[in-house]
């Protein structure tokens, strides 16, 4: 990104019909620390990537309950997202307090993208700089759906943002198939797995990453670090066990091919073997 004369401010557009503050509200979602999101019939899981600023500091907060049915996972300003999910929390209550039933997701969504709209059509404010993963569960089933600081919003049925988010999608994307009728548990795998894409070598452990579910008998909820632990180690056993359990194999099998060629290779044509 490079300054020039059309991005002084948001409501300039370009002779190429962008809104270059826009774009950069975007970007700054890309630098963020990664996020995901999957789900299922009955359950969404979201999960993301702590980031410390330093050995001393602890890591800021990426997830945020909003309802008992409705949950968020952000990447990017950090400040904005914090400011939105309380937003969105003031919605919910006052509409159970109003109509005594829960805020349905996709009006959620809905107001939540107007309101962001309206920062990239006034000059005295400025675009969030902050993407949403906004998860929930209502009367229509489980819902995904990435809210973007241009005011967009798309449902997904799996997705990530932020920083290396590409290897994520990558994963997700080969496997999003079997989401559907994915469990629960199956679901929180392939979150953790989906995130162990993003780190590009670094170890997975607990204290780097957070998980939340929430679906049908259960309410939104940040899963502990010991159980996200003991995930992780089951991925580290079974990986361990099929190395070793693969090499037998392939030196049966290679010893199989050699009987079977030093007996049929003679009188055999050259295009028969």
């Amino acid at each position: 990104m490079f300054r020039n004369q059309y991005d002084t401010d948001v409501t300039t557009w370009s002779p190429a019909g962008r809104l270059f503050q826009v774009e950069y509200a975007m970007e700054a979602v890309k630098q963020g620390s990664a996020a995901i999101g999957l789900r299922s019939k009955t359950h969404v899981v979201l999960g993301c990537v702590n980031k410390a600023n330093s050995e001393l500091s602890s890591h800021q907060k990426k997830i945020f309950k909003v309802d008992d049915h409705i949950g968020v996972a952000i990447a990017g300003l950090t400040a904005d997202g914090r400011v939105l999910s309380r937003y969105m929390r003031n919605e919910c209550i006052n509409y159970n307090f109003t109509y005594e039933s829960p805020l349905p997701v996709g009006r959620l969504v809905v107001q939540l993208a107007d309101k962001a709209q309206v920062c990239t059509q006034r000059s005295w404010k400025r675009p969030y700089g902050v993407g949403l993963l906004v998860a929930g569960l209502d009367e229509s089933g489980a819902h995904l759906y990435y809210n973007c600081p241009s005011g967009n919003y798309f449902e997904y049925q799996a997705f990530a943002i932020g920083s290396r988010s590409q290897a994520a999608k990558t994963y997700l994307e080969r496997r999003f198939e079997n989401f559907t009728d994915s469990s629960r548990d199956d679901l929180v795998k392939d979150a953790i797995t989906a995130i162990r894409e993003t780190l590009q070598g670094e170890t997975l452990k607990s204290s780097i990453c957070t998980i939340a579910v929430v679906g049908i008998g259960e309410p939104f909820h940040i899963l502990d670090q010991g159980t996200v632990q003991q995930i992780i180690d089951t991925f580290e056993i079974a990986a361990e066990q099929e190395g070793p359990a693969a090499e037998p194999d392939a030196a049966e099998q290679s010893a199989a091919a050699a009987d079977q060629g030093g007996s049929t290779d003679e009188g055999v044509a050259p295009m028969d073997i």
